[in-house]
C-alpha cells in the first residue's frame, strides 16, 4: 500500500537504457500508491483508444515521424487529468527535451514536480547487461548469456529459439545511448538548475538502488496535508 502521510508526489525518472530504471520506477508507484505512466505504453493506450491526441499521434506514427511538442504535451496532459494521479505519478519517458520540460512544467498544477530521479549508471555497464540478454522468440523470456538456455539455444519454458535480437548488439545499443546522452544532458541540467535533480548510484542490487533512491528522495518530499 503506498505511503500517505504526504502531499502529491510527482516524479520523472531518467537513466539510460538497461539502468534498472522499470524495476525502480515500479517500487516507486507501489510506495506512494501512483501510476507509472510510461509514454510507450501512453502512446499506444491513446491510439487504441482514439482520443483526439491519440489520433493525430497515429498519423504523425504511421508516416515514421516523432510526434511534435504540442502533441506529446496533449497525450501527456489527458493521461495526468485522470482520477488515478490524484495523489501524484510517475513519469517515464517524458519529457525528453528542455522545451518540454518547461511545457510540463506549466502544466503542473501547484506543489509543482517532486523530483527527477536520475540513475546513473556507467556506459560500459549497461552495454554489458544488454548485449548479454537473450530472448526467447515463442514467449518472450529474457535470458542472460549465463543462463543454460542461452547457452543452448533451447527456452526452457516453451521450447522455443533463444536469440539475441538486432538491436541489442553492442553497436546498436551504444548507438542509442549517444542519442540518449545527447537529448538527456541538456535535461538534467534543466531540472539540477532549479533543485529537483537527485542522482542515484543506479549499480548493484535493486534492493541497494531502491534504498539509495528512497534517500535521495526523502528532503524532496511535499509536507503531510
Amino acid at each position: 500500500m503506498g505511503e500517505t502521510n504526504h502531499g502529491p508526489v510527482r516524479l520523472i525518472v531518467f537513466g539510460r537504457q538497461g539502468a534498472g530504471k522499470g524495476t525502480q520506477a515500479a517500487r516507486l508507484s507501489e510506495r506512494f500508491g501512483i501510476p507509472h505512466i510510461s509514454t510507450g505504453d501512453m502512446l499506444r493506450e491513446a491510439v487504441r483508444e482514439g482520443t483526439d491526441f491519440g489520433k493525430q499521434a497515429k498519423e504523425y506514427m504511421d508516416a515514421g515521424q516523432l510526434l511534435p511538442d504540442d502533441v506529446m504535451l496533449g497525450l501527456v496532459s489527458e493521461r495526468l487529468a485522470r482520477p488515478d494521479t490524484e495523489r501524484g505519478w510517475l513519469l517515464d519517458g517524458f519529457p525528453r527535451t528542455a522545451g518540454q520540460a518547461a511545457d510540463l512544467q506549466r502544466l503542473v498544477p501547484e506543489g509543482g514536480i517532486t523530483a527527477a530521479i536520475n540513475l546513473e549508471v556507467p556506459e560500459d555497464v549497461v552495454v554489458e547487461r544488454i548485449s548479454s540478454r537473450r530472448v526467447c522468440t515463442e514467449c518472450g523470456t529474457i535470458y542472460s548469456t549465463n543462463d543454460e538456455s542461452a547457452r543452448s539455444g533451447t527456452c526452457e519454458k516453451c521450447g522455443g529459439e533463444v536469440v539475441q535480437r538486432d538491436d541489442d548488439t553492442e553497436e546498436a545499443v551504444r548507438e542509442r545511448l549517444a542519442t540518449y546522452n545527447e537529448q538527456t544532458a541538456p535535461l538534467l541540467d534543466h531540472f539540477d538548475a532549479q533543485g529537483l535533480l537527485a542522482t542515484v548510484d543506479g549499480v548493484g542490487d535493486p534492493d541497494d538502488v531502491a534504498s539509495r533512491v528512497n534517500v535521495a528522495l526523502d528532503p524532496s518530499l511535499p509536507h503531510p496535508q
